[in-house]
């Protein structure tokens, strides 16, 4: 990382710059001999009281002392990706938000107010694609209204990462006491590598979530509502791949797909039949799928820590495009808890 100007290390960033991806390097006091400057690349959310925060693309947030700098400048957005299909965040947010829909929903300026009696945090929280049209903290007085109105907690789903997502947002959000309870990312691919992997027979495609895959399911007891924020989007498909006779299919898989995107989601396997195939075989039938009602692009996500599933997936191409995150509401003794809903907040 270069900073020099004629051999001189300069800080050219101020608080002008705040909103803007930049990389500074401050200076180590304590540090072991040799490890004396670190480097920090990210978007310069905030710089108040001497103190710079830097998000950096997986969210996490960097606090540097003013007084460390030793250099510092403005850099171009993040290098567009090169592997997989080009997509824009914007674009990304609204084909996810289609594939998994709430059963109600409110617009706050450009803003999107989600509630499924808390199935899921996607389904039950805020997407702030754009302005709200009120003063921030307007806004989110009328979410934690709008959800405590429904007995549910307010959640904001928030980017980092790309261009076009919501540092800013986040550094406000941390500010005024939201908690970060959930970080994953969403990753794209193309299609035709996935589809073209040789497919064993039996997997099965239904535009129905069956008794059969709900037993495989993961979230047991699904409700109605459940159901109905499953086979939501344009254009659901659900695949199973047979288990022994009377007992639950081996793995499935579900597939929405939009325009050029298909999105894949609840890609599951027994646990004692992992690593033979099976969800490979799953994602290819419904890849295969996508690809004839005219997709070419496929994205999912995935929560950081599953390593298994990360590695599944860039074995087939995929890579991460965008980090989010769910910020929940603060904890005081006039906020509402959200009662029975909160084991369905586990998942995304």
């Amino acid at each position: 990382m270069e900073f020099s100007v004629g051999g001189r290390l300069e800080v050219r960033v101020t608080t002008a710059d705040v909103g803007k991806r930049v990389s500074v390097r401050r200076i180590e006091k304590d540090a072991p001999k040799g490890e004396k400057f670190t480097d920090t690349v990210g978007v310069l959310t905030s710089w108040d009281a001497g103190v710079l925060v830097v998000t950096r693309r997986d969210g996490e947030r960097v606090r540097i002392p003013e007084s460390s700098l030793v250099a510092g400048k403005v850099v171009p957005p993040a290098p567009v990706r090169r592997r997989g299909p080009s997509a824009s965040y914007e674009e990304l947010a609204r084909v996810a938000s289609r594939a998994w829909q709430p059963v109600e929903r409110e617009r706050l300026g450009d803003w999107e107010l989600r509630a499924a009696s808390g199935y899921t945090r996607r389904a039950n929280s805020v997407l702030p694609v754009g302005e709200p049209g009120l003063p921030l903290d307007e806004a989110l007085t009328s979410v934690r209204a709008w959800y405590a109105a429904r007995g549910l907690p307010a959640y904001v789903q928030v980017s980092t990462g790309a261009e076009g997502t919501q540092e800013p947002l986040c550094e406000e959000l941390e500010r005024r006491g939201w908690t970060r309870e959930v970080t994953a990312e969403l990753w794209v691919g193309s299609l035709a590598p996935v589809a073209d992997r040789e497919l064993p027979g039996g997997v099965v495609l239904s535009r129905t979530a069956d008794e059969a895959w709900l037993s495989r399911y993961q979230r047991k007891g699904v409700s109605e509502v459940a159901l109905e924020v499953l086979g939501s989007g344009p254009s659901v498909w659900f695949a199973s791949a047979p288990g022994p006779v009377g007992e639950p299919p081996a793995a499935i898989g579900r597939c929405v797909v939009d325009g050029r995107w298909a999105g894949f989601a609840a890609v599951e396997v027994d646990p004692a039949r992992r690593r033979q195939g099976l969800a490979t075989a799953v994602m290819t039938a419904l890849a295969r799928q996508a690809m004839d009602e005219g997709a070419s692009a496929g994205w999912l996500q995935v929560e950081e820590d599953n390593a298994g599933a990360r590695a599944l997936y860039a074995a087939m191409g995929f890579g991460a495009h965008h980090a989010y995150h769910h910020y929940r509401e603060p904890e005081d003794p006039g906020s509402v808890a959200g009662g029975s809903s909160v084991e369905s907040y586990r998942s995304l």
